[in-house]
């Protein structure tokens, strides 16, 4: 397979930004990278409570959007500036079962500047546990990591920068307060409840994560930091939590009866509402795990979010790579097709890239993620050969696929889908001019290599009309078409299939 190097990585000094659209806070954390090591500059956090948005129908209310639009304008004019590739934004579990979150994410994007990634449970867990081991001491520790966020909790067992198993579990602090905290009022039943029901929703989780698979505990950001601060601020030990102070905690919720009348030093305001749910799922994993203390982590979401942002500027340390490989292996692509392909695609692909005057790193970031669509363009050969690109990009859309967002799989599955056969089914943007590039260039360079061989390109030149941007230009040398009459063929096909979209390919020489 082509590997594809930028002309630069990132320098010492360079500024990168994450954003963690979270359900109950939006966070904004900016860092200077330094040899290998990011140290923060700026941190700003907002109480957006999306979470408390979702109605029956799992829509967002446009209040609760407009609260996330006013707060991602007042980050997006902070980042104004910022590199594109030096800021990276993931919503998590409110927009994952939002069900117009197509709508929020649209004017999210104009407001703020820069695209939002929907990430999936498990790669939320994972970036959760780079941002917490970044910022840990190495050790051989096996560590456990728990984050109990708004309307879900991640749970990550890992040894030193890897997480080696990663789980999503949909019970967070602002969807148990809202259910089983009505009102805002504390009562031992209603505690009780909400831990047996919260035990419920993460007891699949006993097994993988017993108390022999682990041997310290640490918590990451939201309910885990609010409850060590107030522990803390009450004269139990810095950053750690244990069943004694979770009882205490318990109590004095209990004794207040209500949000209204809690108070309790080292508690942010933002916090009161959510907090009982909070602690419910804390003191359910607590029970459940054999959980004896656990130790607040300075690390969160955000900071894996930073350092992901550094490694996938290469593709030897592009998780996204290795998850592409893993896939065409598993579904035995073969290799010297998808290498063939992979190789003419990106030629191809270059060609209209370079004649448009686009830099040379950026050609090489949308040639690799084009070589990742040729590896995996006939793995649904491994369901069945009968209308395989629809097989792969079922695969591709339904992957577990560390490192990627959902939008970022389904773009891919759309260019499996599309690299052969009628191109109205896609489910793209046809005005989209990066993309109907990358897709006709793996359409041709699928064509060109139909006989799974190397094929005779020389002189082929593939560009776009000056005159006309939507016109498609593919030059073939004198006699090819007579010394390649199949292809020739396919090709003259391909014309066709280009005339019922907003695109057209014109052919010559054949």
């Amino acid at each position: 397979m082509l590997r594809t190097k930028f002309s630069h990585t990132m320098q010492n000094g360079t500024l990168l930004a994450a954003l963690d659209l979270g359900s109950n806070s939006f966070r904004l954390e900016i860092g200077r990278l330094d040899r290998g090591h990011i140290h923060r500059t700026e941190y700003l956090k907002e109480t957006v409570r999306q979470g408390n948005g979702l109605d029956e129908a799992r829509n967002l209310t446009h209040e609760a959007m407009q609260r996330g639009w006013d707060c991602l304008a007042r980050f997006g004019e902070r980042l104004a500036g910022f590199e594109r590739r030096h800021v990276r934004a993931v919503a998590t579990q409110t927009l994952r079962e939002a069900r117009n979150r197509d709508e929020f994410l649209a004017h999210a994007h104009t407001v703020l500047g820069f695209p939002i990634d929907v990430i999936p449970g498990r790669e939320e867990a994972r970036l959760i546990y780079q941002g917490v081991a970044r910022l840990l001491p190495q050790s051989d520790e096996r560590r456990l990591v728990l984050d109990i966020g708004g309307r879900s909790t991640e749970m990550i067992l890992g040894e030193g920068f890897e997480a080696r198993t990663m789980e999503s579990f949909r019970v967070g602090s602002v969807a148990w307060s809202m259910k089983y905290f009505p009102g805002g009022q504390f009562t031992q039943d209603a505690f009780r409840i909400a831990e047996i029901a919260a035990k419920a929703v993460l007891d699949e989780a006993l097994n993988v994560y017993r108390r022999d698979a682990w041997d310290v505990a640490y918590g990451a950001s939201g309910t885990v930091g609010a409850v060590a601060d107030i522990l803390g601020a009450a004269g139990w030990a810095p950053g750690l939590i244990d069943r004694r102070g979770l009882d205490w905690l318990s109590e004095q919720l209990l004794k207040a009866q209500s949000v209204d009348r809690l108070r309790l030093e080292g508690m942010k305001d933002d916090r009161k509402l959510v907090i009982g749910g909070g602690i419910s799922v804390l003191r359910a994993v607590f029970d459940l795990l054999g959980v004896e203390q656990m130790q607040a982590a300075n690390g969160a979401l955000r900071h894996g979010v930073l350092y992901d942002l550094v490694e996938r500027e290469q593709d030897q340390t592009d998780l996204r790579s290795a998850s592409v490989q893993r896939l065409a292996v598993n579904f035995n692509a073969e290799l010297e097709q998808v290498r063939r392909v992979g190789d003419l695609a990106s030629r191809l692909f270059a060609q209209m890239q370079q004649q448009a005057g686009v830099a040379a790193a950026e050609i090489a970031r949308s040639q690799r993620k084009l070589c990742w669509a040729a590896q995996l363009h006939e793995i649904g050969c491994h369901i069945s050969h009968s209308e395989y690109h629809k097989h792969g990009a079922y695969i591709i859309d339904h992957a577990d696929a560390p490192g990627f967002a959902l939008a970022e799989l389904h773009r891919l599955s759309q260019l499996v889908l599309g690299h052969r056969g009628k191109l109205r089914k896609l489910e793209v943007d046809f005005g989209d001019a990066l993309f109907m590039q990358q897709l006709l260039a793996l359409r041709l360079a699928v064509i060109l290599c139909h006989a799974r061989r190397d094929p005779d390109v020389q002189g082929l030149q593939l560009t776009r009309s000056a005159a006309h941007p939507s016109n498609f230009l593919l030059q073939c040398r004198t006699g090819w078409a007579d010394a390649f009459p199949q292809s020739a063929h396919l090709l003259r096909e391909e014309v066709l299939a280009w005339q019922k979209t907003p695109w057209s390919l014109v052919v010559t020489g054949c």
